[in-house]
């Protein structure tokens, strides 16, 4: 099993990426997406969840994802997470997903656990202009989670553009390939499919 990791900011096209390698490549696959591992908060109001800073490492729970990624790298299924934007709540499911023979892992923080770095065979970073991923953030929140322009505009300016800086923009380091203009890099993916395609033949 090949397993990729793949960082960049929010709205850069990490999950497209993921999908158009996916596709690319032709081979059984499992996409994991971070996002589905925020630590949950039944004990805080919706109120107090949506002030939280879902931008931070902290509020994801890295050692489950680890513990994921380790169990579908020695062959065994792990059970699907799941998060509710709308309520800010995680909400994992019963699906099985079982190992294949391509593991991608996408997310803001999927490049903080060395653990995880340790891991992957391929390091990927997304480096798109941080005002079109903000216009991408805003068409995504709006039309997929419910979310109103005012909570979009307050969430950017408090959490997303300062984790950005802090963390997330320095994750660049830590990539093999850097991939330009986003998930739908028409010449990259091909690129790398091939690579990986190559690769797993044993060329």
């Amino acid at each position: 099993m090949l397993f990729i990791g793949i960082c960049g900011a929010s709205g850069s096209g990490k999950t497209t990426l993921a999908d158009e390698l996916v596709r690319d490549m032709g081979v059984d696959s499992v996409v994991i997406n971070q996002d589905a591992y925020y630590f949950d908060h039944p004990d805080l109001s919706f109120e107090e969840r949506t002030h939280l800073n879902y931008d931070e490492p902290g509020i994801f729970d890295h050692d489950l994802l680890y513990q994921d990624v380790c169990t579908l790298l020695e062959g065994k299924p792990i059970v699907r997470k799941a998060y509710d934007f709308s309520q800010h709540r995680r909400c994992d499911t019963n699906e099985l997903v079982y190992p294949a023979t391509v593991l991608i892992v996408e997310g803001i923080h999927s490049f903080y656990d060395p653990r995880l770095l340790d891991k992957m065979f391929l390091k990927l970073y997304v480096n798109v202009e941080p005002d079109i991923c903000l216009l991408r953030r805003i068409r995504r929140d709006i039309k997929d989670r419910g979310r109103q322009i005012d909570n979009i505009a307050e969430q950017y300016l408090s959490t997303v553009k300062p984790m950005y800086d802090r963390y997330i923009r320095n994750y660049i380091h830590e990539a093999d390939v850097v991939v330009m203009k986003g998930g739908k890099n028409t010449r990259i993916v091909p690129i790398l499919a091939g690579y990986l395609q190559s690769t797993l033949r044993g060329d």
